[in-house]
């Protein structure tokens, strides 16, 4: 359901020891991974069609065993006074994202999902369109989950939400209202010894055939966020064949409708007049988009109308007539390029200036989810002691895995949602990944592997400022290392437990550019290239050139205008840059510099 604004605080407060207490209380097989396989996810099912164990949203919703033993919970949905639809507990793992996205099928068109959190830290994160909000213990709220959102717990701890799918009634959107109202009274729904409530649950189903008038509704709504992505060339006329099409299919199901209403005998037409705008809609959405979270209408065409127009029974809908052949294919990513350094060596300005391509897509920056979102890879993890992973870590499962991670994330050059990278080239910088080349060169065999390398003295002066910065802390705990620790990981880092930042940071940016060494020369010389920072800032439009002729890579007018002018700052830059900047740290960094002087005799080497 849209909503006027991201966020709406409800003034109502819950018992956080109670409820704890009951989540405590559940059997380990209570949780099941999330319906869609998000890494680090977890769910624990309490409302669901027929109380089973599914997370179906079309059917008659019962409480599961898992809400039976839990009085309170149940307690808290009664006294709402509305009528829930699919309810769960779901749990993030630490170190865990849920990666944006917005929620753009049938269900959420009038329902709106309540958060109550009852495990969590200051530290975790959820962000709505522009705003960004902890959900604190024990507090009530919404948000407009057709905004793009995600959320982010990046602290050593799990975090649970019940959270809880619902209409609502008139006397629940007055309650929501309130949310604006600082002066409104906040109420404690307090437990109740021996109280046995029973939450109001959804009965009714989908229609085999959906009304006429509820098609137009939801078309009506889908065309009024319909939007050309700019640029687009003809948009214009693919917006007017677009809207033209959906006007059609209005008409069309209407006449239908009229004819068989929802009779049997009528159901091969309602499905061959679905299936065919599902093709037509594949072949003249390109471009188009919804205003509010950019998801492409297709997607939203399917998610929100074609899937939920026939609810047929399966047999019936096995013996439709066949439906015209698609031209769609599987999306695949193609010679894909990685950049590669130690952290701090200025890889986001490279990133940023690469990314100005149209001829290049990536996920929008650092994806350090796209690894560590799978639980068996983050460091502490069986046979995981770093962020080094090499290619035995990459089993079929896992490819595929990450494959379709990146492919549902895709922005193009203007930040803009992609459904498949198309004709162009996935670009990605995460320096955590840098220590990972032999596995994502199972992933990719194809991939290129751009070098970036950064003088020493200067490197290390950045790398101790931002671990004294606190803004780059990846893992706040660690067995075997006193305090809060700072970017990449690579292997042997509990020898560092106790050493000065200086050598911490040398120790970095050796073991990092070493590793990268030894990692890219057993492939061919047409798998990387080597870029140096300081060339990359003296002359970014003859370093950027040679490495798109490299990369096999037109400049075209987009990333010719970003070197038009001096590149600007990346959004990471702690200080302004400035000549010697390194100095200001020298008497620590001196005494180090003999510990990084092979490899950096090797990369002076490197042509």
């Amino acid at each position: 359901m849209r909503l006027p604004k991201p966020f709406y605080r409800l003034p109502l407060r819950f018992d956080v020891e109670r409820l704890r207490a009951e989540v405590a209380a559940l059997p380990a097989e209570a949780w099941a991974r999330h319906p869609n396989d998000i890494k680090g996810n977890s769910a624990a099912r309490l409302i669901s069609v027929d109380g089973g164990e599914n997370d179906d949203v079309n059917g008659r919703m019962q409480a599961t065993a898992h809400l039976q033993q839990s009085p309170y919970i149940r307690q808290i949905l009664a006294s709402f006074g509305v009528v829930w639809s699919r309810s769960r507990l779901l749990r993030l793992a630490p170190g865990a994202t849920v990666p944006e996205h917005a929620d753009i099928n049938y269900h959420w068109f009038t329902r709106v999902r309540l958060h109550i959190p009852i495990v969590t830290r200051p530290e975790v994160r959820f962000y709505c369109s522009d705003q960004v909000v902890h959900m604190a213990a024990g507090e009530a709220w919404l948000f407009d989950n057709w905004r793009s959102h995600r959320v982010e717990n990046f602290t050593p701890d799990e975090r649970i939400h019940l959270v809880a799918d619902t209409s609502g009634s008139a006397h629940f959107w007055q309650l929501v209202a309130q949310s604006d109202n600082p002066a409104a009274q906040v109420r404690t729904v307090s437990y109740v010894a021996d109280r046995q409530a029973s939450p109001l649950m959804e009965r009714a189903k989908l229609a085999p055939v959906m009304t006429p008038g509820e098609i137009d509704f939801l078309i009506l709504d889908l065309r009024s966020e319909l939007v050309a992505r700019e640029n687009l060339p003809n948009s214009h006329a693919r917006l007017v064949r677009y809207h033209a099409m959906l006007e059609a299919l209005c008409k069309d199901w209407r006449q239908l409708y009229a004819l068989y209403g929802g009779d049997p005998q009528g159901w091969p037409e309602f499905t061959n007049l679905r299936d065919g705008i599902r093709n037509a809609s594949r072949e003249l959405s390109e471009g188009l988009v919804m205003r509010t979270n950019g998801v492409g209408v297709h997607q939203v065409l399917e998610g929100r109308v074609l899937r939920a127009m026939l609810s047929l029974p399966q047999q019936a809908a096995s013996t439709a007539a066949p439906a015209r052949p698609t031209r769609a294919r599987a999306p695949t990513i193609e010679a894909p390029i990685f950049i590669v350094s130690a952290p701090r060596s200025g890889s986001t300005l490279l990133f940023e200036t690469l990314a100005a391509s149209s001829q290049l897509c990536t996920v929008g920056g650092e994806a350090h989810w796209l690894v560590e979102g799978i639980e068996g890879l983050r460091p502490g993890a069986p046979g995981i002691d770093s962020n080094r992973l090499s290619a035995e870590h990459a089993t079929d499962a896992i490819a595929e895995d990450i494959r379709q991670e990146i492919l549902s994330h895709l922005r193009d050059h203007t930040g803009q949602p992609l459904s498949e990278p198309g004709q162009r080239r996935f670009l990605e910088k995460t320096p955590k990944n840098s220590l990972r080349i032999p596995f994502f060169n199972r992933i990719f065999p194809d991939a290129r592997f751009v070098f970036l390398w950064r003088d020493p003295r200067e490197n290390i002066s950045s790398i101790m400022e931002a671990w004294r910065s606190g803004q780059w802390r990846t893992y706040p705990k660690l067995e075997g290392f006193d305090g809060p620790w700072s970017m990449l990981l690579p292997p042997g880092w509990r020898d560092m437990n106790g050493r000065p930042l200086a050598e911490i940071a040398a120790w970095q940016w050796e073991r990092t550019n070493a590793q990268i060494l030894d990692d890219l020369q057993p492939l061919g010389p047409e798998r990387w290239a080597v870029v140096q920072y300081a060339n990359l800032l003296r002359d970014p439009a003859g370093t950027i050139g040679k490495l798109c002729e490299f990369l096999h890579l037109p400049v075209d007018s987009a990333l010719a205008d970003r070197l038009s002018a001096p590149l600007p700052s990346s959004r990471y830059t702690l200080t302004a840059p400035a000549a010697d900047k390194w100095r200001t740290n020298e008497a620590q960094i001196a005494p180090v510099l003999p510990s990084v002087q092979v490899t950096w005799d090797k990369l002076i080497a490197l042509r």
